[in-house]
C-alpha cells in the first residue's frame, strides 16, 4: 500500500473543502488560530513515519493529553482508579455538570473534563503542579524520543483566566470527595497539560505505544497489554465526547480529539496516526480530521470492526 501517494490525495481533499469546521473561540489564545491549516502523520508497525500537510506545525493538544495523563495515573493507582472514575460514554457534552449530580461526584469516563480533572487529581500526589507537569512533559518526551516538546505558556494561561465552566467542575467534586487536592492546584497541573504542543508527527510518534500491545518501539515496555488494551477500548468508546459512537461506527479505530483540532487515532499493530485542522464541528472535534480519517480507514480497510487483509 503506497501510504505516502494515500496521505497526498487526503490533504489534497481537505484543501479543496469550503466547510472547514469553526476553530474554538471560548479559549482565547485557540480562537486566533488559522482554520486553513490541516497536517496528517502515520506511524506505522514497521517504523516508518509519512506525513503531509502541516505535519511539523505545533498545536495545542488539549484533550489528547488526557490519553498519556491516564496511562501516568494507571501506573500509580491500577485499577483503583476505576473506583474515581468510571468507564462508560457520557452521552452529553464534554464539560456537563448534570451527570455529576445525579452520580454522586464520579465522572462518567477519563476522557471528559470532569474525568480528566480526576486524573489530574491522582497524578498530582501530594506535589505542587509543576512536579505532576513535568512528570507528564517527561513522559510525552520519552514516548516521541523528542526533548523539544513544551507547553505553550499563553495557551495555559489564556485556559487559567477562561475555565471557570472546569473550576466549577473541579470544586463540585471537591465537595463529594472525589477531589483531593485543592482545586486550584489540581487545575493548574490539568490546564497545563492540554497546553503541550505538538505536531502531527510527534503525535504520531507518541502514541505508538498503544499500537504496539504497550511496547515503546526502542524496547521497553510502557504499559502490559492488558493495559493497553483497555486503553484504546476508553479511546474508541469515549474518545470523541457525546459523538464517539458516531465515529467508531464511521472510521471504526480508537480515538481520541482535542478542540485544539487534533485528533490521535491508534490501528493496533498496524498504526499511530495523528491528524490535525483546527475548525471543529458542532460536537468539538476536528471536521477535516474526522472526514480524514474516515477516508483513510476507507481506503486502507483499517478497522478494529473487520479481519485484516493482506496489507491492511
Amino acid at each position: 500500500m503506497d501510504l505516502s501517494a494515500l496521505l497526498a490525495d487526503i490533504v489534497a481533499q481537505a484543501a479543496s473543502r469550503e466547510d472547514r469546521g469553526t476553530v474554538a473561540s471560548y479559549i482565547p489564545e485557540l480562537a486566533k488560530i488559522d482554520p486553513n491549516q490541516f497536517g496528517i502523520a502515520i506511524a506505522t508497525a514497521d517504523g516508518r513515519l509519512i506525513a503531509g500537510g502541516d505535519a511539523d506545525t505545533g498545536f495545542s493538544i488539549q484533550s489528547i493529553s488526557k490519553v498519556f495523563a491516564l496511562t501516568l495515573a494507571l501506573g500509580k493507582v491500577g485499577d483503583q482508579l476505576w473506583q474515581r472514575v468510571g468507564r462508560e460514554p457520557s452521552g452529553n457534552a464534554f464539560n456537563s455538570i448534570v451527570q455529576l449530580e445525579q452520580e454522586q461526584g464520579i465522572p462518567r469516563n477519563p476522557f471528559i473534563n470532569a474525568g480528566a480533572i480526576v486524573v489530574a487529581d491522582v497524578n498530582l500526589g501530594g506535589h505542587q503542579p509543576r512536579v505532576a507537569i513535568g512528570e507528564i512533559l517527561r513522559f510525552v518526551r520519552y514516548l516521541t524520543g523528542d526533548d523539544s516538546i513544551a507547553i505553550n505558556e499563553a495557551v495555559a494561561a489564556s485556559e487559567t483566566a477562561t475555565g471557570f465552566r472546569n473550576m466549577a467542575l473541579a470544586n463540585y467534586m471537591r465537595a463529594f470527595g472525589n477531589v483531593r487536592h485543592p482545586a486550584d492546584l489540581v487545575l493548574g497541573s490539568y490546564f497545563h497539560q492540554c497546553a503541550i504542543e505538538m505536531s502531527c508527527r510527534q503525535l504520531a510518534l507518541a502514541g505508538r505505544y498503544l499500537m504496539l500491545d504497550g511496547r515503546h518501539p526502542d524496547g521497553g515496555r510502557v504499559v502490559s497489554p492488558s493495559r493497553a488494551k483497555r486503553i484504546n477500548a476508553l479511546m474508541l468508546t469515549c474518545g470523541h465526547y457525546d459523538a464517539s459512537g458516531d465515529f467508531a461506527f464511521r472510521v471504526g479505530i480508537p480515538g481520541k480529539s482535542g478542540v485544539g483540532g487534533g485528533i490521535l487515532a491508534i490501528v493496533p499493530g498496524r498504526a499511530s496516526i495523528a491528524v490535525w485542522s483546527p475548525g471543529l464541528n458542532e460536537n468539538g472535534n476536528s471536521q477535516l480530521g474526522t472526514l480524514a480519517l474516515e477516508e483513510l480507514a476507507r481506503r486502507t480497510g483499517w478497522s478494529v470492526f473487520s479481519a485484516p487483509g493482506p496489507e491492511g
